[in-house]
């Protein structure tokens, strides 16, 4: 145990001792666990950079890949290039197609190594005048890239489709047209408004109901070109009812980071499998849980992964697109980088408060890998934010 002296919501500073138990790392395959699981990994920024942090990302790109063989290690998967490595928030096509390029060279070196890329229209900026078969032609460009890595995709949800779509035929015109022409089938990705505000209204209705209508009709349409839908919507029920519906051989990939633990369970009938931001944050954990459930110890699973439901209901609290300041911040005190700083400034998203209430949230759910240097590393960042 150690102390460690961290700021409270009334503006008063407490001496907080903690008592968390590191989760030990242990190497595992993928083959270990019952559920297909992703984490959506973070990139870590180059701190002595000469740029301008809002306006050109700078990537330590040795620590970034070192953190997806951290992920490998534990028999996760990863999917590269998503929202949380700041896609659309600092991280452009141009450096994201450099980061999946990467990333699929180390895999090629690991046989055991599970990875999906993000493809999808960032380079296309939404704007009047812009039509369907624009948003058509750039979906087409990024699968492409990626294909021609040999890449495997996970298909992004589209600023510009939101923008330029009249409703739900143009949902169903794009998908009908991509869906029928990649090489092997994709995870398609519904990412609500909740992570990001330019998406209200995707599949054509800001009803999410009415919207997941629309989904399954285009999954339907091309079933055999779907490995899986990962939903992004923070509400267990509509997962729930939506994956009851999915054609046979389909997967549901849970995005929601609030109920990722009895969703990934399974009802007895359904289950989830995982692609979620929250497990590049809680990574030992995830792998310990999805041992556990694949040796049969589904209380065992909950005892792991259920104390790190409040820290991810922290980190994904609304604003839910700033995230991704939480998650790299933990990376920060796990030590997995020796900085807190993130491409397009974006440390600065959330506040000391926040950040403070997230260790605290941490230690309980034992996922510091060391209390004692995260301790030392969250004093030292409080000093230099003028809190003693």
């Amino acid at each position: 145990m150690t102390t460690v002296r961290l700021p409270k919501t009334d503006r008063t500073i407490e001496t907080y001792e903690t008592s968390g138990t590191p989760i030990a790392l242990e190497r595992r395959s993928a083959s270990d666990f019952p559920r297909v699981a992703f984490a959506a990994a973070h990139v870590v920024a180059d701190p002595l950079a000469n740029s301008d942090p809002w306006l050109d990302p700078a990537i330590d790109w040795e620590r970034t890949l070192a953190f997806r063989h951290r992920l490998w290690d534990l028999g996760l998967g990863v999917a590269e290039a998503m929202d949380t490595a700041q896609r659309g928030m600092g991280l452009g096509w141009g450096e994201a197609k450099e980061l999946i390029r990467r990333s699929l060279a180390e895999a090629n070196g690991r046989p055991d190594a599970l990875i999906a890329c993000g493809a999808g229209t960032d380079h296309l900026a939404p704007a009047p005048g812009l039509g369907i078969d624009q948003v058509i032609g750039a979906y087409e460009d990024q699968i492409a890239e990626v294909e021609a890595m040999d890449g495997r995709i996970i298909l992004m949800a589209s600023r510009a489709l939101a923008f330029t779509a009249r409703g739900p035929d143009d949902y169903l015109k794009v998908y009908d047209r991509i869906l029928g022409q990649v090489k092997q089938p994709v995870i398609i990705h519904w990412l609500g408004e909740m992570f990001d505000p330019a998406l209200e209204g995707y599949w054509g209705s800001s009803d999410h109901w009415a919207a997941m209508d629309t989904c399954l009709e285009a999954i339907s349409a091309h079933a055999d070109k779907v490995d899986g839908i990962k939903v992004s919507l923070l509400s267990k029920e509509k997962e729930v009812a939506m994956r009851r519906r999915l054609p046979a051989g389909v997967r549901m990939y849970t995005g929601d980071d609030f109920n990722y633990a009895e969703l990934i369970a399974g009802d007895g009938e359904h289950f989830s499998d995982a692609l979620l931001g929250i497990f590049d944050a809680i990574a030992p954990a995830a792998s310990a849980g999805l041992a556990a459930l694949g040796n049969g110890k589904s209380d065992t699973f909950f005892n792991i992964l259920e104390p790190t439901v409040p820290l991810s209901r922290h980190i994904f609290k609304a604003p839910t697109r700033f995230y991704k300041t939480g998650v790299v911040f933990l990376a920060y005190l796990n030590g997995l980088q020796d900085h807190f700083r993130m491409i397009g400034g974006q440390e600065s998203a959330r506040s000391l408060v926040h950040l403070a209430e997230l260790f605290r949230l941490a230690d309980k759910a034992n996922v510091l890998a060391d209390p004692d240097d995260a301790s030392d590393r969250m004093g030292r960042f409080l000093a230099a934010q003028g809190i003693a």
